[in-house]
């Protein structure tokens, strides 16, 4: 009997030590860059239900999750990658696999994430299971010189697109063999900063901060090459400082039209996503940052860089004008809507709490405590293209 009390005594407490049993569906994190450490958070209670530490540098810190939403690979500036169980609260693993890294992506079919790559440039592919390395594409543009890499997207048939800053290129590498991947390489144009994919894998575009323009590469007929978009949309105008550059993988797909943050300018590019012509300019009140369509695409908010990012503006698609202008709280880095749209959420570094807005009455709803939060990731992002 006093084995069998034993015995019910361990069920009992490794019962009392298992997780709640929940999804992941509305599940997501926040960044909390001055600590190393993420919240987890649950987009139907409002608030976190946990923090995890020990991730590192994550002063410029992206995520990308597994398909079913249950681990985050958290991509961190020292060149940390880390798998987080989102509903153990644990790290799973953690490997530094460079030196300065910026972000990463996963392959469609979830197997293989990869890590983009300053120093030393290039990207690393990683078993999603183990993080066990299987390959690596040094960004060697030109003998003996590698290439800082930027705006790292995933494409159809487990292939990635990226952009080499030093190298003024495009390139898609097919991890279709991840321990023997090819790459073909395209002209992009001086110094692309950012990418990304539109909503259905087919386009990746380049913003360039050394020229005018955009690159565009259609990755259903690559054999076309880059074509350049936007060629004019500065030409003439003095650029003013640019105290932070604009994240391209906030860029919106909304109503058919593309909404790109405009460089060193304070507007809006409205590019229509059939002829990649620009159909217009939106005015707004500082250099955007990031330019985010909420997902039914009515609404476009845009966050801006210092010295007015104390703001957000509201763009309404119908009218193609701003319709409100919101002051959620010191230095506004980061927004994200929840899986519907029926929220935003976004962080206020400054002010050490992540503020929550209803969309339709634009109403704080709720807020929480965060340490100097930025980057908002939610579990939505696992089926989206491109995210």
């Amino acid at each position: 009997m006093r084995k069998l009390f034993s015995l019910l005594s361990i069920v009992v407490l490794a019962g009392c030590a298992a997780p709640p049993l929940r999804g992941t569906g509305d599940l997501g994190l926040v960044i909390e860059r001055a600590s190393g450490q993420v919240s987890l958070v649950d987009t139907s209670q409002g608030k976190p239900y946990a923090t995890v530490g020990g991730l590192g540098d994550l002063s410029h810190a992206s995520v990308v999750y597994s398909r079913d939403g249950r681990y985050a690979y958290v991509f961190g500036r020292d060149g940390g990658l880390s798998k987080v169980d989102l509903l153990e609260a644990r790290i799973v693993k953690r490997v530094l696999q460079s030196g300065n890294a910026i972000g990463g992506s996963i392959s469609q079919d979830g197997r293989i994430v990869v890590a983009q790559n300053y120093k030393p440039g290039g990207i690393k592919a990683f078993d999603s299971e183990t993080l066990e390395l299987l390959s690596e594409v040094p960004a060697e543009y030109a003998p003996g010189s590698f290439s800082k890499v930027v705006g790292l997207a995933d494409l159809s048939g487990n292939r990635f697109a990226y952009a080499l800053f030093d190298g003024g290129e495009i390139w898609v590498s097919d991890f279709s063999d991840p321990r023997h991947p090819t790459t073909q390489r395209y002209p992009a144009g001086r110094q692309p900063y950012d990418g990304l994919v539109t909503p259905d894998g087919r386009h990746y575009l380049a913003g360039l901060f050394g020229e005018d323009g955009v690159a565009l590469l259609d990755t259903w007929t690559p054999e076309k090459g880059t074509r350049r978009i936007l060629n004019n949309y500065g030409r003439g105008e003095e650029k003013l400082p640019v105290f932070k550059m604009p994240h391209l993988r906030g860029w919106s797909m909304a109503q058919g039209n593309a909404y790109l943050p405009a460089i060193g300018r304070h507007e809006v590019l409205v590019v229509s996503g059939s002829n990649w012509q620009e159909v217009g300019r939106i005015a707004v009140k500082g250099q955007p940052v990031f330019v985010m369509a909420r997902p039914d695409g009515r609404q476009v908010w845009v966050n801006f860089a210092f010295p007015d990012n104390g703001w957000v503006q509201v763009i309404d698609t119908l009218s193609g004008k701003v319709v409100h202008t919101l002051e959620p709280g010191k230095a506004i880095l980061h927004m994200e809507f929840t899986p519907r749209g029926e929220q935003v959420w976004l962080s206020a570094r400054d002010d050490n709490k992540v503020v929550i807005y209803d969309t339709a009455t634009l109403a704080k709803v709720g807020e929480f405590a965060a340490q100097a939060p930025s980057g908002i990731f939610f579990t939505s992002r696992a089926q989206r293209t491109g995210f």
